[in-house]
């Protein structure tokens, strides 16, 4: 496969097994995160890997990822920047529930706008959604806010894109194994009184496998989207929650 595959949140536990997947499939990977560093130590371990440095909150992200782009079609844009938890939702300040939801949703409008005009049929736009959207919690409140309206936002994308032959999708995992989640559970182990090793079992015990989702499982997600038969999934959610969510959705 050739073209192009762009990865923002590039050097998040997500992002570095994203980029490693697609390089795989033989993609040239543009690399979008905030910190120069990271990006080069990525770069160390995938030579030929594009790095591109930008704050894809802000809209200057948008003329930084465009100019990055070389020559020929995207075939993948994945949306995957990270988020922190601060606070529930009895908590959580009003400005940092508005930076989520501008760091997720306008993040993924943002990515859309900067590669559009290399989009040809059949390309994919993914945003990398959260468990709390699809399942709100008290105690991880802007997360939750965010990741929901993400899904949203895809959905209209799809909508917008599709007479382009342009498919937008969201990958929705469980709880993911990461230092992010841990955080989480750090957090409502102190409000809890318990430990973060607690809340984690608590969480596992949720899933019919009694596991949570890791960065590989993600990873097999995108890559699953290159197929032409994906454009059928379009404006979906995949869930990648191991047995977690029992509503029919």
């Amino acid at each position: 496969m050739t073209g192009t595959a762009v990865v923002v949140g590039a050097s998040g536990a997500f992002g570095g097994a994203i980029v490693t997947r697609l390089i795989k499939a033989g993609l040239t990977v543009v690399a979008v995160a905030r910190s120069f560093q990271a990006l080069e130590a990525l770069a160390d371990q995938h030579p030929g890997l594009i790095a591109c440095t930008a704050d894809i909150g802000d809209d200057e992200a948008i003329p930084r990822i465009r100019a990055a782009l070389p020559t020929g079609p995207v075939r993948i844009a994945v949306h995957g920047p990270g988020l922190s938890s601060p606070g529930g939702v009895t908590t959580v300040s009003t400005d940092a529930l508005a930076q989520a939801v501008n760091l997720k949703a306008g993040g993924f409008l943002r990515l859309a706008r900067a590669v559009d005009a290399r989009l040809e049929a059949n390309s994919r736009l993914v945003a990398i959604a959260g468990h709390y959207g699809l399942e709100p919690t008290s105690y991880a409140a802007a997360p939750g806010v965010a990741n929901a309206a993400l899904i949203n936002l895809s959905r209209q994308l799809s909508l917008a894109l599709g007479p382009r032959g342009i498919t937008a999708h969201a990958i929705a995992p469980g709880p993911a194994d990461t230092e992010r989640l841990w955080r989480i559970a750090e957090a409502e182990a102190t409000r809890k009184g318990t430990t973060a090793e607690a809340i984690i079992a608590d969480m596992k015990k949720d899933s019919s496998t009694g596991s949570l989702t890791s960065p590989e499982e993600v990873a097999w997600a995108v890559a699953l989207l290159l197929a032409p038969e994906a454009t059928a999934m379009t404006g979906s959610t995949l869930m990648l929650d191991a047995g977690r969510r029992r509503g029919l959705p």
